[in-house]
């Protein structure tokens, strides 16, 4: 498959460990994220082209999308937030902010990428969260933002079928940069892992397995699916 993957969030815990998997396996690549220090980095490591720029700005995004070639095999918007609090505290800001990072922006991201994704017959890959589908306390930010992602995803499922495939992956917490501060704590990450039949975190390859697959030929029969990555945390709860 000759067509690029673009991935946004490209050296964040997942997007890196995504990035590294795809080009294992022989896929050609564009890397986007904020910091160009870290992304050219990554982009030297891997082989792969790289564009530097803020996802919530329309015109950034139209510069990396136009980067990337005019056929895309894929995008991964693998940006988000991790935005706790109780709900007396929290801001219309913070709202108003978290969702212009995780929905608006991956909905802009796609609708510039659209005539390059319908072009390479490309996948997408949208990132969610287990707090979207289960109640968590001190959530209502993140739950509410991520549960967007998923409408977001089965709607661009439906719109866009059959030339592009949508599909979400909702994480629970995992081992990644953006959850330093609830993995910091040994004692608090093994309370969380113990929450989890499987009786540990999430890990940056869990997602990257599986967001690999959506985006390859064993994945060209699904989309409009929220698929949780989650240690079965979502489902078994006995």
């Amino acid at each position: 498959m000759h067509e690029p993957v673009l991935i946004f969030g490209a050296t964040g815990g997942i997007g890196s460990a995504l990035a590294r998997r795809l080009a294992a396996a022989g896929r050609t690549l564009h890397l986007s994220a904020r910091d160009p220090r870290r992304l050219e980095a990554l982009a030297r490591e891997l082989g792969a082209e790289a564009t530097a720029g803020d996802v919530r700005d329309p015109v950034e995004l139209e510069r990396i999308v136009a980067a990337a070639g005019g056929a895309l095999g894929g995008l991964v918007f693998a940006v988000g937030s991790i935005d706790l609090g109780p709900l007396r505290r929290l801001t219309l800001a913070q709202f108003a902010d978290a969702f212009a990072l995780n929905v608006t922006a991956a909905a802009m991201a796609v609708k510039a990428a659209l005539p390059a994704l319908t072009a390479g017959q490309g996948a997408v890959v949208l990132f969610s969260s287990v707090a979207a589908g289960g109640g968590f306390r001190n959530h209502a930010v993140t739950g509410s933002v991520k549960a967007a992602v998923e409408g977001l995803a089965r709607s661009l499922a439906a719109e866009l079928a059959p030339r592009v495939r949508v599909n979400c992956l909702a994480p629970t917490l995992t081992r990644t940069p953006l959850a330093a501060a609830f993995i910091g704590n040994p004692q608090l990450a093994e309370g969380i892992a113990r929450q989890h039949p499987l009786a540990r975190l999430g890990e940056p390859e869990d997602l990257a397995g599986v967001a690999a697959m959506l985006l390859g030929p064993e994945g060209r029969y699904l989309t409009g699916q929220v698929i949780h990555v989650d240690g079965g945390r979502s489902t078994i709860l006995g």
